[in-house]
């Protein structure tokens, strides 16, 4: 059977065969010096590229270096420089938190001990030299934290929200207690609508069962006030509903009652 161009084709692309005629002899040499152009470019392209690395050889070994050097510098800025500085801020507000802490629980002269809290005293800082003297650390954030409640109970509601408002903390009950307290020095400011939001905030964080019925429930009672009956009574309600062993659930059915008469 006579064979086609392509039977031809196939067999002599085959490993080992050999043209015979001198249509397979040319086409051999074309393929060929093809071939060969191709490594040619290759070689060359490799070639240029060896002579730019060897001529830009101190550019690279420059960049690799500050790359390096970068990492190095970071971890040993955390190691010698950010984490002896945390310690030690932590280790200077010692005195503020102990001042703090004597005020909430009772100890006399109240508004003094919130004052040396925020001031410092005996030679120690206050938590507002924290926050000046170590910005950025997890103490000065803290800090930020007791200084918003400090001024709260010293009455100074416009410091409670702009201190409390820096703290960005994200512990599972300072955050919405944070946010509960912006709540509550907004309404002393006589502003509930900013009230509301904080407080909604607040339920809405970190949800467990003291926090978020204790935000609801405040949420409720101002929504109520600024004539947001639907609100108060969606807040009532997830009170009663998902934390009904809480202790704003006790007498909860009276204010569902009283947002229901409002609607």
């Amino acid at each position: 059977m006579r064979r086609t161009n392509y039977d031809t084709m196939a067999t002599y692309k085959k490993r080992g065969y050999k043209p015979k005629t001198q249509a397979e002899k040319t086409e051999a040499l074309e393929d060929n010096s093809t071939t060969a152009e191709v490594f040619n470019t290759l070689d060359e392209s490799a070639s240029r590229t060896e002579e730019w690395a060897v001529k830009n050889q101190n550019y690279i070994i420059g960049a690799v270096a500050v790359i390096a050097l970068v990492a190095l510098s970071y971890l040993g800025y955390n190691k010698f420089v950010a984490e002896p500085k945390a310690s030690l801020a932590m280790n200077d507000m010692f005195q503020a938190q102990q001042y703090f802490e004597q005020a909430v629980n009772g100890v006399a002269a109240k508004d003094s001990l919130y004052t040396l809290s925020l001031n410092g005293g005996e030679g120690k800082f206050g938590m507002l030299d924290i926050i000046n003297e170590y910005g950025g650390t997890p103490a000065a954030d803290l800090a930020t934290y007791y200084a918003g409640m400090a001024y709260y109970n010293l009455n100074d509601y416009q410091n409670t929200v702009k201190y409390l408002s820096d703290f960005s903390g994200d512990d599972l009950l300072l955050a919405p207690i944070a946010n509960g307290r912006i709540g509550d020095a907004f309404v002393q400011l006589n502003q509930p609508e900013d009230a509301l939001s904080y407080y909604e905030k607040a339920a809405s964080m970190n949800e467990n069962g003291f926090t978020t019925p204790m935000y609801l429930f405040k949420a409720g009672n101002v929504a109520l006030t600024l004539g947001k009956t639907e609100a108060a009574l969606e807040h009532f309600n997830t009170i009663k509903e998902t934390y009904p062993t809480s202790s704003q659930a006790a007498n909860i059915e009276v204010f569902i009652g009283q947002a229901q008469a409002s609607l």
